[in-house]
């Protein structure tokens, strides 16, 4: 099933913020404490990290993107994990 994943407030203040940087891309198999991206505020460039595995789907807001508002889906991600082969 998949679950979307909420663009962060990375501080008590933070309303919106840029998604500066994808670190993973669609299909990426990810585990609790990976980075995903990076996240600009009007104070600083963060870090976002994963707080549980699974894979990432469809990745619904492209890279620079201005103003992204807190709680607005950045990413859906599948929480089963991939068959090995």
């Amino acid at each position: 099933m998949a679950t979307e994943v909420l663009m962060p407030a990375l501080s008590p203040t933070m309303e919106e913020g840029t998604l500066a940087k994808w670190l993973v891309k669609e299909g990426d198999e990810v585990a609790s404490g990976d980075i995903l991206a990076e996240i600009e505020t009007d104070k600083a460039t963060m870090e976002f990290e994963a707080v549980d595995e699974g894979i990432i789907g469809k990745i619904l807001i492209a890279e620079g993107t201005e103003g992204v508002k807190v709680n607005t889906p950045d990413r859906r991600a599948d929480r089963r994990r991939r068959k090995r082969r």
